[in-house]
Parts: C-alpha cells; structure tokens; sequence
C-alpha cells in the first residue's frame, strides 16, 4: 500500500462508507475488517483502531443508521401515513443501514451513541402513533405496534423480494395503500 492510503481526511467516514458498501454487497456478516480496510484503501490496522473490532463498526453503522432514520422520519411530518412511507423509503434507500439496524445480535445494543439515537427515532414514531389514536391513550402501544409491524413488515418483504411483482417497482406507491389500513376504525 502506498502512503497516500493515510490521506483520507476522515479516515473514520471512510471506513464508514466502505462498511456500509460491503454490506449492501454481502450483507453483514459477508466481509472481514481486513478485506474492508483493503477495500477502503486504509492500513489493515485502521478499522480496528477507530471501531476496536467488527462489532464496533456494526454499531457506529447502526447509530449512523438510525440517527439518519430519525432525520428522514422528522422530515416526513407529524402525518403516521407520512412517517409510515418515509419508514419504508429510508428502509430501500439505506438498505444497508436498514439491515444492521434491525439485527441487534450484530452490535452493542446498550452504545450510549446508537441508544441516543434509536430512542430519537423511536419518539418520532411514538409521536405519530399518538397524533393518529384520536385521543385514545390506551390504543397508543397497540397502534404503535400495529404501525411498526405493518410498515416494517412491508419493507422487509420488498427487500427480500417476496412481494408479487404486479406491484411494480416503487416501493413507496405500493405501500401506500397498506398503510392506510391503520387509519381505517
């Protein structure tokens, strides 16, 4: 390797986006730190250095995953059908963030930073479901479930290709009418 493979300017990024290359490509457990520093064009040593071992950057992806998940569900609004397609649109768009997010056997799950994170995602998910309960608290953990069930269900599904391709190709048209079964009484 030559020197310049030291001039990253954030080395720390660029692992980072190489980690979320790799599994988009292979998955999570398709890939070494070894063959991601390769990839990276970094020392062998560089990924340990800044994640400390495979597990350490599974969990900076998965905080990083859903810190952008909070980011693009607050965009979408207080509307759950919104947060709901947004959920579904962030799921294709990061699939790779996606996958280690919802894998918590791949991280710390207990990482202050991926925590902070996963809890802001959850209260804006939490936010919609109580604005869409009508003013029914007790409907507010059921409906929550229901809502995470059905949109998270939906993304899995087209993710994995299950769904019938008379659909079509756009994920967020076809989980539209889906989703709008959790505002029906």
């Amino acid at each position: 390797m030559s020197g310049d493979g030291y001039h990253h300017g954030d080395l720390r990024r660029t692992i980072m986006e190489a980690a979320v290359a790799a599994i988009a490509e292979s998955g999570p457990a398709g890939w070494s730190l070894r063959e991601l520093a390769r990839r990276a064009g970094v020392s062998h040593a560089a990924p340990a250095h800044h994640f400390g071992d495979k597990t350490g950057l599974l969990t900076a992806v998965a905080a990083e995953g859903y810190a952008l998940f909070a980011d693009d569900l607050e965009a979408a609004g207080d509307d759950l059908h919104a947060v709901g397609l947004a959920y579904v649109r962030f799921a294709v768009d990061h699939r790779a963030h996606f996958e280690v997010m919802f894998s918590p056997g791949l991280y710390r799950a207990g990482d202050p930073g991926l925590a902070a994170a996963r809890d802001r995602a959850g209260r804006v998910l939490a936010a919609g479901v109580r604005d869409a309960s009508r003013g029914r608290p007790e409907s507010d953990r059921t409906r929550g479930l229901a809502a995470w069930s059905i949109v998270h269900g939906f993304a899995h599904l087209w993710l994995s290709g299950a769904l019938p391709p008379e659909l079509g190709d756009d994920p967020v048209a076809a989980a539209r009418p889906v989703i709008e079964h959790l505002f029906k009484p």
